[in-house]
């Protein structure tokens, strides 16, 4: 049986360890949630965005009222990304988002000034007819508002393999995992600083994180104290994908820690965010609600509303006050 590690609590109110950079440019709350006390993992918003299909992946606009996720087929074998906007006290049902729903597009980062969307596809490159490999792909905002075409990043960033679920640090390092050669096994996390004009070659975050198994879907804190990923297989582990945290001291990762329960379950935990304001805490998983002792029998109509309803076994969105976690920084 795999040892259960206790969550990782923080005593100490995030604000207390924001650094002047990000107070120069305050985030607005997350439309919908502001003032949850969310101790507790919470759905969000259930029938609308969490419906009982495969979702996640979630990311938010920099004024926290327009929201890009994936609905995901149950097999995980299409991705298509899809927007929602909160108008009227509501978020609104998603549309396909204008550049997606003909490959699969997944993974969306919205920098902090909103004005570029990194995002991963196996869209066919320049000159060929067929989908390809994932590759990172940015869009512009542009004046109207609407985001432009997609452009791959090339290399260095792509490879001859996938790459994975890019994010940014204030400075414009790249975060992301690839499957490239060189690494200490399976997909590893990779960083890509940001210097004349381009993109450096990567570097392998090293031992403290990565191992023969699979890394996956970094996300670092815009000041790069701190790293939450997904990985599987791990002798801490809970059971399926788990987050794990490692924070940056000196220079170098700490060796990762499980966030253990209640953000990690035996079912799959993933695509980990925190809010701009550092106030919410999101993640996806595919816990289940429906395995769960019953009071009674159920009937067909209370059966076929769990089995096609959030916390059915799929993926749901799920957030919880970040208070609760030890962490440094917001976005």
């Amino acid at each position: 049986m795999k040892a259960k590690p206790g969550f990782i609590f923080g005593m100490i109110p995030l604000a207390l360890f924001l650094s002047p950079v990000f107070s120069q440019t305050p985030a607005a709350d997350i439309s919908g949630v502001s003032g949850s006390a969310a101790k507790e993992p919470t759905v969000f918003a259930p029938g609308v965005i969490s419906t009982g299909d495969y979702e996640g992946a979630e990311e938010f606009s920099p004024d926290g009222k327009t929201l890009y996720y994936l609905k995901l087929t149950p097999d995980f074998n299409f991705w298509t990304m899809v927007v929602s906007h909160f108008e009227n006290g509501h978020w609104t049902a998603p549309q396909v988002a204008p550049f997606s729903g003909q490959y699969s597009d997944a993974d969306p980062f919205i920098t902090a000034d909103g004005k570029r969307m990194f995002f991963i596809s196996n869209r066919p490159l320049p000159n060929s007819a067929t989908a390809q490999k994932f590759d990172i792909y940015v869009l512009d905002k542009l004046p109207d508002g609407e985001w432009g075409s997609p452009r791959n990043l090339g290399k260095p960033v792509s490879s001859e393999t996938s790459e994975y679920f890019p994010t940014l640090t204030n400075d414009g390092t790249l975060y992301f995992g690839s499957r490239r050669a060189g690494g200490k096994g399976g997909v590893d996390l990779y960083c890509a600083r940001f210097a004349d004009g381009k993109f450096q070659e990567p570097e392998n975050l090293g031992d403290a994180i990565n191992t023969k198994d699979d890394e996956y879907e970094p996300f670092i804190a815009p000041d790069e104290s701190y790293l939450i990923f997904m990985a599987d297989s791990r002798p801490d582990g809970l059971g399926g994908y788990d987050l794990y945290v490692s924070y940056r001291e000196n220079g170098k990762w700490t060796k990762a820690k499980n966030l253990g329960a209640p953000i990690n379950t035996a079912a799959n935990e993933l695509s980990a965010k925190v809010s701009r304001d550092g106030r919410y805490f999101f993640w996806t998983s595919s816990r289940s609600a429906i395995d769960q002792p019953k009071a009674k029998r159920w009937t067909i109509d209370e059966l076929t509303k769990a089995v096609r309803g959030p916390q059915n076994g799929l993926g749901d969105i799920y957030f919880i006050a970040a208070d609760q976690l030890k962490l440094s920084g917001t976005r």
